[in-house]
């Protein structure tokens, strides 16, 4: 380790300098000295050696802290996801009809997802619409099969195998295939889903890339606004309690904001005194960018791109898409769980952020 020293002209002789440790006390061990010019003033540069245990540290890598980063606890129907070592979210890979984060958290712990069906007894909850579920991607007509809701003819959406799992200091991945099942059990779409977690101070993102590729013939997904990728709130969200939902065209509430086409919504609520919001963010390169919303007033949050006849309230409009055999669809999205409001949290920004540094 070099140590520099500006010296006067008289150059000390270093075995008869005795020199201690600030830290410990205890003497040095012997070292070298070298004299340098810099200008008119002279220069000992001192090279100590290094102790065992700083040796051990130079060539032995360190682990990471565990109160850093991203984190994944993996058990067999879920994973627990922490960051910064605080808990954030889980991911239920089995169990529902289709793979799930719930619940979803802010940075400082504040839960934003609805509890119910999951959990029972949350004073002030809904208990409708039993198929939101935390945050999900699904649709509600995929070659005529309901996926978004749940019953005996409903489809499924079932988790195959993991590709990666990474954890990070700044990222962490979670790269997996799905099988989107009918009921009569056929496979009709394979889901390639990666979703990046990052860990940054004061807010929580979340990065998700679906691609769905037609297998065994042709997919159609049709026009209908229970789609697509979506996330159900807390009550404490709701309009009549005081939350607040704006999109990146200046929209303000459901009326402005539902059924509309935006690079972004975000919506607000007050949780225990603090404001805080859920933002998704549409990438220019997903499906029908920007996409059109299906986000109600009683929390119901979710991006559709195929909803035309409802969202236009024109029943010539047909949002429908099809996949020939071997074809892929791709959505991409951004999640941002942040404290105070949209302005204060500058999503407007962060979209630009999404945009420039994510391709």
């Amino acid at each position: 380790m070099p140590i520099s020293s500006k010296l006067p002209v008289r150059i000390f002789n270093s075995r008869n300098v005795k020199l201690r440790s600030e830290k410990h006390g205890s003497p040095l061990p012997p070292f070298v000295c070298y004299p340098e010019t810099l200008g008119l003033a002279l220069i000992l540069i001192c090279i100590l050696p290094l102790t065992a245990r700083a040796r051990e540290r130079a060539v032995k890598p360190q682990p990471a802290s565990p109160t850093q980063g991203v984190q994944f606890q993996k058990g067999p129907d879920q994973i627990e996801i922490r960051v910064g070592g605080n808990p954030f979210t889980s991911y239920h890979f089995r169990g529902y009809n289709k793979p799930i984060f719930f619940p979803l958290r802010t940075a400082s712990g504040k839960v934003v997802t609805r509890g119910w069906p999951m959990i029972s007894g949350i004073q002030g909850e809904a208990h409708d619409h039993p198929h939101h579920k935390g945050l999900w991607l699904t649709h509600g007509s995929v070659n005529g099969v309901d996926f978004w809701s749940e019953g005996g003819k409903t489809g499924k959406i079932v988790h195959r195998e993991f590709l990666e799992t990474q954890e990070g200091q700044q990222v962490g991945i979670l790269k997996s295939l799905n099988d989107w099942i009918t009921p009569t059990g056929q496979k009709i779409l394979e889901e390639l889903r990666e979703v990046r977690i990052y860990s940054r101070p004061g807010i929580r993102i979340l990065d998700f890339d679906f691609q769905l590729r037609a297998v065994n013939g042709p997919v159609l997904f049709g026009d209908t606004k229970e789609g697509t990728f979506g996330i159900r709130l807390s009550h404490l969200f709701r309009e009549e309690s005081g939350g607040r939902i704006e999109n990146s065209a200046g929209g303000v509430g459901e009326t402005q904001c539902w059924g509309k086409q935006a690079e972004w919504v975000d919506f607000t609520a007050q949780i225990q005194g603090e404001t805080v919001g859920v933002a998704i963010l549409n990438h220019p390169s997903s499906f029908r960018f920007p996409t059109y919303w299906h986000v109600r007033a009683y929390t119901l949050f979710a991006a559709n791109p195929f909803g035309w006849h409802d969202f236009l309230n024109d029943p010539s409009k047909d949002g429908s898409s099809r996949l020939e055999a071997g074809q892929s669809i791709i959505f991409r999205y951004r999640v941002i769980i942040h404290s105070g409001s949209t302005k204060e949290a500058a999503i407007g920004d962060q979209f630009k952020e999404y945009t420039r540094d994510v391709k």
